[in-house]
C-alpha cells in the first residue's frame, strides 16, 4: 500500500485521526473490564481479526495467499504482538495508565539505538540527543526525582510498560522483512496469531474460570475487540494511501496525548510537573528522531 507523496486527502486524515483516538482509549477502557489480562488480550486478537478479515471478504478484490515462510514471519510477530498487549494491559494494573502510556513510548528511542547495533546506522547528534532526552524523560516520569525509589506495584508498573516496548520494537523489526502482502490480511493473521497464542496458556491456566462475566464486562470486552482493534486498525490501514508518510507518523502522538488527558478527566490521576515535563521530553524526542 503505497502513502501520498503530494497533499493529504481530508477523508484519510479524518481516518487516521480517529483511529488515533480510538487507541489512545484502550487504557482506560482495560481498567475498567474486571477480566485477566491474557483473556482481554486473547478475545482482543480473535475478535479484531474476525472484524477484519469480514472487511476484507466485503471489501472485494484478489490477494494472493503468502508464501510458508511470510506466513511463519507474519504469525511469529503476532505472537510477539499478543504478548506485547499482555505486558502493556498488565502495565495499566500496575500503574497508572499515564506512567505506562509513557513507558510504552519509549520504543521508538529502544529503535534508535538497537538500529546502531543490529543494522550498524549511525548514530548522528540529533538521534544522541533525543535517546538522551527520552531516556531523561523516563526518570522524571518514573518519579524518581521527586520522591526516590518508586514503589513495587509502581516499579512492576514500570518494567512492564518497558517490556511492552521492547516487544514492539521486535514486532516492528518482524514487520519489516515482510514485504508485498495485502496490509489487512497481514494484519488479520497477525491478530488471528496473537491470540493463539495466548489460548493454551489460558487452558492451562484455567483462565477462562473465574472471570467477571457480567453483561458489561462481557459488552466492554466485544467493545475492544471490535472498535479498539478491527475498527481502528482497518481505519488506520485505510487512512494510509492518502497521506504523507510524515503526516501518519507525526499524527500517531495523538494516540499518547489523548491516553494522558483521559487518564487525568476519567481515572483521575495526577500528572505531575516533573511528570508533564517527562511526558513532553519522550514524545518530543520519539517526533523529532522519527523525522527524516
Amino acid at each position: 500500500m503505497k502513502q501520498a507523496t503530494g497533499k493529504n486527502d481530508p477523508r484519510s486524515l479524518l481516518m487516521l485521526t480517529a483511529s488515533m483516538l480510538i487507541f489512545g482509549t484502550i487504557g482506560v477502557f482495560r481498567r475498567m473490564i474486571p477480566m485477566d489480562s491474557a483473556l482481554i488480550a486473547f478475545f482482543r486478537g480473535a475478535t479484531g481479526c474476525l472484524v477484519i478479515l469480514l472487511f476484507s471478504r466485503l471489501r472485494g478484490g484478489r490477494r494472493e495467499r503468502p508464501d510458508r515462510k511470510t506466513l511463519l514471519l507474519l504469525a511469529v510477530s503476532g505472537a510477539v504482538m499478543g504478548l506485547n498487549w499482555l505486558a502493556l494491559f498488565e502495565a495499566y494494573n500496575a500503574t497508572s495508565v499515564a506512567t505506562a502510556t509513557m513507558c510504552y513510548y519509549m520504543a521508538p528511542t529502544f529503535v534508535i539505538l538497537l538500529s546502531c547495533v543490529l543494522f550498524r546506522e549511525k548514530m548522528t547528534l540529533r538521534k544522541a540527543a533525543c535517546a538522551v532526552a527520552a531516556l531523561g524523560g523516563m526518570v522524571l516520569v518514573s518519579g524518581v526525582a521527586e520522591s526516590g525509589l518508586p514503589g513495587p506495584g509502581e516499579r512492576k508498573g514500570i518494567l512492564l510498560g518497558l517490556c511492552a516496548a521492547c516487544l514492539y520494537v521486535a514486532v516492528v523489526l518482524l514487520n519489516k522483512r515482510v514485504r508485498g502482502v495485502d496490509p489487512y490480511l497481514k494484519t488479520a493473521v497477525q491478530l488471528g496469531a496473537a491470540a493463539a497464542v495466548l489460548l493454551p496458556w489460558l487452558l492451562a491456566t484455567g483462565g477462562f474460570a473465574g472471570q467477571q462475566w457480567s453483561w458489561g464486562a462481557v459488552g466492554l470486552l466485544a467493545l475492544v475487540g471490535v472498535v479498539h482493534t478491527g475498527l481502528s486498525y482497518t481505519l488506520y490501514f485505510g487512512s494510509m494511501d492518502g497521506l504523507r508518510t510524515q503526516t501518519v507518523a507525526l499524527f500517531s502522538y495523538i494516540d499518547p496525548v489523548t491516553a494522558l488527558v483521559l487518564s487525568a478527566l476519567a481515572l483521575h490521576e495526577k500528572l505531575t510537573l516533573p511528570g508533564a515535563l517527562g511526558a513532553v521530553l519522550i514524545l518530543g524526542s520519539a517526533i523529532v528522531g522519527e523525522r527524516e
